[in-house]
């Protein structure tokens, strides 16, 4: 099963994933992270490079290694293949902090509001 990926956009417009994904300074990484994402919409589950973790519910991590860093992006999937990208941050502990995992749940929590 192949994805459509999104942002999800705050009330202002803003994506805070883009913008994580934007900020990476070394452009083969950034380029290594956005062409991961775009296997998981050609290639869904089966994409190379990436695992796919369920946290909690609807709401999945996807796990990307990139040039020694771990880039871990949250997600919820809608409507059978809609992949909504919630929070992104780089893993530097062995579990993912209480706080990232809170945010994303905040962010899926606006979004399901919205989209009911």
């Amino acid at each position: 099963m192949t994805f459509l990926v999104n942002y999800w956009r705050n009330p202002a417009g803003k994506a805070p994933v883009e913008k994580y994904i934007d900020e990476i300074i070394n452009k083969e990484e950034r380029a290594e992270l956005l062409s991961a994402l775009k296997g998981i919409q050609e290639y869904g589950k089966d994409t190379v490079g990436v695992e796919f973790r369920r946290i909690e519910g609807k709401l999945w991590e996807l796990k990307i290694r990139t040039h020694g860093n771990q880039h871990r992006i949250f997600y919820v999937v809608l409507k059978g293949n809609e992949m909504i990208l919630l929070h992104a941050y780089l893993k530097k502990t062995p579990k993912a902090p209480i706080r990232e995992i809170e945010t994303a749940k905040q962010r899926m929590k606006q979004l399901m509001e919205v989209r009911q």
